[in-house]
């Protein structure tokens, strides 16, 4: 009776065990999906600046491209880019985890790079007003200091201070287009309002109503200039620009609140399509141009959920998972990367025939932005919990899911 009491009770025992297993593994999935963005975003990261912080970014930088001359502008593309989706990560500072550890290795790095693309006296000074590019990639720079105002230019000498916002100027003789290229004017000028006081509000205004008064399509998706493009666009620079203007203005002048929410929840509705763009094996449509720029088609989902602005329906680990898997997938394609650690042409793998004139390897660094969500500490929710499917898996696994509704 005892044998039979005793095996009774160590089936119960082993029950039990292995569920409390289950368990912590299903809640540690986060965290180890947390281990794999950072080291992912590391690895993208250390050619660049290791490069540039020693002013040999010009020397040990390959420039693959399918048109000549892009040599002017591809290492500002690439520095700038780079830091525009590392930035949230690094605001979060240093601390004694390992993590905190790696964070300020990298914001050291980074700062130093910073005075190195900024000081005319050095080797990698970089090209900010000659032709029309540099304004686009000065955009994304500035983008990463709105990102991380303590990490990347509160720790910055007052002299590399002075060199960022002369730089930042001179993009000014540049002409925009008159398409999204108005949002990179505008947040040259959002950058230079906050830490300078002398933001162009003309700049910044006429961006913001061309895009939310004359431009908007509804259902979450502006026009690329007047005409609606079937492209990653709204997501590469559109929503993310107007978004981040608009909060730099809205934090000052408590007038620009309404039109700030506004172009939110269009970010919003358009995070709720991205989710939903996103198949059952973490591929999308391979739609429109500039589809070198990989995963950082998605930005504009990283950065809702980076703001905790997800739309009802849509949970955090359902978008962890996807991001996740999405940026396993084409990371891990053969030739993503070269031999010394570049990225390389392609969507998947290395496919330099996707690379339109304008595309060079510095351009390819913008697929930094899907991180954003590393902004977000490893205490957050993002990060907790077992992972979830997002929408396409649930339906083609025929699930229930939540009706899709366009905005109002």
């Amino acid at each position: 009776m005892k044998a039979k009491y005793l095996k009774i009770y160590s089936t119960m025992l082993l029950t039990c065990i292995s569920a409390l297993t289950v368990k912590a593994q299903s809640q540690s999935a986060g965290q180890t999906e947390r281990t794999y963005y950072v080291s992912t975003l590391t690895r993208i990261a250390d050619p660049v600046l290791e490069a540039l912080s020693k002013n040999e970014l010009r020397k040990q930088m390959p420039v693959e491209s399918n048109a000549k001359g892009r040599e002017s502008s591809t290492y500002l593309e690439a520095f700038g880019r780079l830091m525009a989706g590392m930035a949230p990560w690094l605001e979060l500072g240093p601390d004694k985890t390992s993590e905190g550890k790696l964070r300020e290795k990298y914001i050291k790095l980074a700062l130093l790079s910073i005075h190195n693309a900024t000081d005319p006296k050095a080797a990698d000074f970089m090209n900010f007003n000659k032709g029309s590019q540099p304004v686009v990639d000065a955009a994304f720079l500035a983008q990463a200091l709105l990102r991380a105002p303590n990490q990347l230019w509160g720790r910055l000498d007052s002299t590399t201070q002075s060199n960022v916002i002369t730089a930042l100027k001179s993009s000014r003789v540049i002409t925009p287009g008159f398409n999204n290229w108005l949002l990179f004017s505008a947040t040259i000028e959002a950058v230079l309002l906050r830490f300078d006081g002398s933001g162009d509000r003309m700049r910044m205004d006429y961006a913001i109503k061309q895009h939310l008064v004359s431009w908007y399509k509804g259902d979450g998706a502006y026009g690329d200039g007047e005409n609606f493009h079937w492209d990653y666009y709204n997501s590469f620079v559109i929503q993310p620009m107007l978004v981040g203007v608009l909060k730099t203005l809205s934090d000052t002048n408590p007038g620009q609140k309404k039109t700030y929410e506004t172009a939110l929840a269009h970010a919003k509705r358009y995070a709720a399509v991205q989710e939903r763009m996103i198949s059952p094996e973490a591929t999308y449509p391979p739609i429109g141009r500039s589809l070198a720029y990989r995963f950082g088609a998605f930005q504009t989902l990283s950065m809702i959920s980076l703001m905790h602005e997800l739309p009802a329906g849509v949970k955090p680990q359902q978008v962890r998972a996807a991001l996740y898997t999405m940026i396993k997938r084409q990371v891990e394609a053969p030739g993503t990367f070269d031999s010394n650690g570049w990225l390389q042409i392609g969507i998947y793998g290395h496919q330099p025939g996707i690379g339109e004139s304008y595309i060079s390897t510095g351009s390819l660094y913008l697929c930094s932005e899907a991180f954003l969500v590393l902004g977000l500490p490893p205490t957050d929710v993002f990060w907790q919990g077992a992972d979830e499917e997002w929408t396409a898996k649930k339906v083609w696994e025929g699930k229930e899911v939540n009706i899709d509704h366009a905005e109002d």
